[in-house]
């Protein structure tokens, strides 16, 4: 998610011929803050987001649109996502498995 964010952000900035700096300046945020969310260190809340869509001139949800997303960027994504549902599916089964074990016992 954070990495559709950045692009997106970065991409609409780049459209519009806005900096860092003047986009922070229309959200009443930092250009520090607007370069953690585009560096993927920091996730907005949902009231910054809609200040930071507004700011960009478009709709909170086509922040997270894969439209403009590099077809091989798409594809490591896809595979960080499912690898991820993966990895939490195993941790809950592992979790279950072990409070079953408890209870037999």
């Amino acid at each position: 998610m954070r990495e559709l964010l950045a692009h997106n952000m970065k991409e609409r900035r780049h459209i519009l011929n806005l900096s860092q700096y003047k986009l922070a300046e229309r959200v009443g945020a930092t250009t520090h803050y607007i370069g953690m969310i585009e560096s993927r260190r920091k996730f907005p809340s949902p009231e910054m987001m809609e200040r930071i869509a507004q700011g960009l001139e478009i709709d909170t949800p086509e922040l997270f649109s894969m439209k403009s997303f590099p077809a091989d960027t798409l594809k490591k994504y896809q595979k960080e996502v499912l690898d991820d549902i993966e990895e939490i599916t195993e941790e809950v089964l592992e979790e279950k498995l072990e409070k079953l074990e408890k209870a037999k016992t």
